[in-house]
């Protein structure tokens, strides 16, 4: 099944597919810079293919799938380079878990990928507000009630991560930057371990401005982050790749950004919305890819 559907323009290049497979066709030390959240372990179910590694039983069942995903995305990564994912830890429940609590889902991504052979390089922690995660979520140890109760059921709110791997060996382009490109305020901003000044409403999704009949992204990632990401850790014209690109922010951000882009989608309704995406993204970059080549970003499949 490698790949359902193909599209490609100048900057950029989208599959339809099961990431792992249509990642196998990828060329090796290809990828200059991968970032995405990936499924949330059964949180959320996003379709109902056996391959959708969101649609599984248990953490356990998630953690089997995703390790197939993990060295491909380390072979075809330049030596050097980095790997950014957004996740969350996960909350429990007595229905499901048999218990009321908090599950390490950062920990268990950031192990698997250093048994893979990454490197544990970076993270930042993405403030959320634990006010709005009470009114969407009703989360017991958030509500207010719970303090008057029996307080030591009470929580604080979870954040977002932000988690960067590097693949081992010497970086062969570097990313250098210009003190007027990244003066040290904006570097003491980025260096924070806490970012507090992400809108967590400043997603794709809400800028593309979609019909209601269209099918919304269950989780797309904040632009603020991809866009600091990029700024950080990629050169102008760098490769970015996203294995789960939904309807593709991290590629819109990257092709406005004159990065080109790969993304790879297994979901049909999202696969069409990223294209249009993409397509939009690029109609406002047109003239700055006059020499990109599509035939450098596509896989070997």
């Amino acid at each position: 099944m490698r790949v359902i559907r193909q599209e490609e323009s100048g900057p950029w290049v989208a599959y339809q597919g099961d990431c792992v497979e249509v990642a196998k066709g990828l060329p090796s030390d290809s990828v200059d810079f991968s970032i995405f959240s990936p499924p949330f372990a059964s949180l959320y179910t996003y379709s109902a293919s056996d391959r959708d590694m969101g649609n599984c039983a248990d953490q356990d069942e998630f953690a089997a799938h995703f390790k197939f995903l993990i060295p491909e995305l380390l072979r075809v990564t330049k030596p050097g380079r980095l790997l950014s994912f957004h996740c969350m830890n996960l909350p429990t429940s007595k229905e499901r878990d048999g218990y009321i609590g908090i599950r390490d889902f950062r920990g268990a991504l950031i192990k698997a990928f250093q048994d893979a052979g990454w490197i544990y390089h970076s993270e930042v922690v993405i403030w959320k507000d634990p006010v709005t995660a009470m009114q969407r979520t009703k989360a017991l140890g958030l509500l207010h009630k719970t303090i008057r109760k029996d307080s030591s059921m009470s929580r604080q709110g979870i954040p977002d991560y932000l988690v960067t791997m590097r693949k081992p060996g010497i970086n062969p382009d570097p990313i250098a930057h210009t003190a007027e490109q990244f003066p040290v305020s904006l570097w003491q901003r980025y260096a924070s371990p806490v970012w507090f000044d992400i809108n967590p409403s400043n997603t794709l999704q809400k800028q593309s401005a979609r019909e209601h009949e269209d099918e919304r992204h269950i989780c797309p990632l904040q632009l603020q982050v991809i866009e600091r990401a990029l700024e950080l850790w990629t050169n102008p014209g760098d490769v970015v790749l996203s294995p789960f690109a939904g309807i593709g922010s991290e590629g819109f951000v990257a092709v406005s950004w004159k990065r080109r882009f790969v993304g790879i989608e297994l979901k049909g309704s999202y696969f069409g919305q990223m294209v249009a995406n993409l397509a939009a993204a690029e109609r406002e970059q047109s003239p700055l890819f006059s020499d990109a080549e599509p035939e450098d970003l596509e896989a070997t499949a």
